[in-house]
């Protein structure tokens, strides 16, 4: 009895020596005796974790090792955070020192990758200091731009501050029963945009105030992008014009020059933020 034990547990493991590493072939799989316990099913990315059994290598029309190690991007890829800064596939770096904000004057700089350092502290002095040092708003005034910035502002602010911007929003209007309105009334008066303090203050009073809010408001640095904050200043500098009848847009800015991008950085600026 015993030795019948002995010569079934030496038939079984020479069985498994036999058959649990025969390697794959033409019209076979090829057997690893429990293959994941030495190597990984999966196929990862940057690892090589060849093994001979189980493994389609010289039949297959790509190998496990062509599958697993880094390969070259798709023709026409761009690297993230560049896509403005090409010309005919190759960088531009004079694209890139004005992404980065080198040739402007109270310019906020913005790295390649799209995030953006904000160094003001969440208080009222640093608020003030805000309002003083960012006047320009980095990005050209463009019909483009304007439309972005009229979309994600009736996203965001239109509720609130209304959609001529003039603080009656959704929330606080008065019902309007004819026209099945019921309006709303909310505690807190939502900032008119359209008054005169607001008007001539910086675009850094606003900046800071999408960052960390102010009063009731919450932030919304975490809901729009960088460009997309400035692009909502742009909307919010036309809803003024119109309200005091002037000029808006890419061909005239009659509301506040004094706080758009210098004049010799426009032409740069609008082929990246075009693209």
């Amino acid at each position: 009895m015993i030795l019948f034990r002995k010569i079934s547990v030496l038939s079984f493991l020479l069985a498994v020596v036999i058959m649990g590493c025969s390697p794959a072939g033409e019209n076979k799989t090829g057997h690893e005796y429990m293959p994941d316990m030495a190597h990984a099913i999966a196929y990862e990315a940057n690892v090589y974790g060849y093994s001979s059994h189980n493994t389609w290598d010289k039949q297959s029309t790509a190998s496990r090792r062509l599958l697993s190690v880094p390969g070259k991007p798709v023709n026409g890829t761009i690297p993230r955070g560049f896509s403005g800064a090409l010309t005919n596939g190759e960088i531009d770096q004079s694209k890139i020192d004005v992404i980065r904000g080198k040739h402007q004057l109270n310019a906020q700089a913005t790295t390649v990758n799209g995030h953006v350092g904000f160094y003001y502290a969440d208080n009222e002095d640093e608020r003030l200091r805000a309002i003083a040092e960012i006047k320009s708003n980095p990005f050209p005034i463009t019909s483009k731009g304007l439309e972005i910035g009229k979309e994600l502002y009736t996203i965001n602010c239109a509720i609130c501050h209304g959609d001529a911007g003039d603080g009656a929003g959704y929330l606080v209007r008065d019902p309007n029963p004819a026209a099945g309105d019921p309006g709303g009334k909310y505690p807190a008066a939502p900032a008119n945009l359209l008054l005169d303090d607001l008007i001539n203050s910086s675009n850094g009073r606003y900046y800071f105030s999408i960052i960390y809010g102010k009063n009731v408001m919450g932030g919304y640095a975490d809901k729009l992008s960088f460009e997309e904050r400035w692009q909502v200043i742009h909307y919010i500098r036309s809803l003024q014009a119109v309200s005091k009848t002037l000029i808006y847009n890419e061909k005239m800015n009659t509301l506040n020059a004094e706080f758009g991008v210098p004049l010799k950085f426009k032409n740069q600026l609008a082929s990246i933020s075009s693209n």
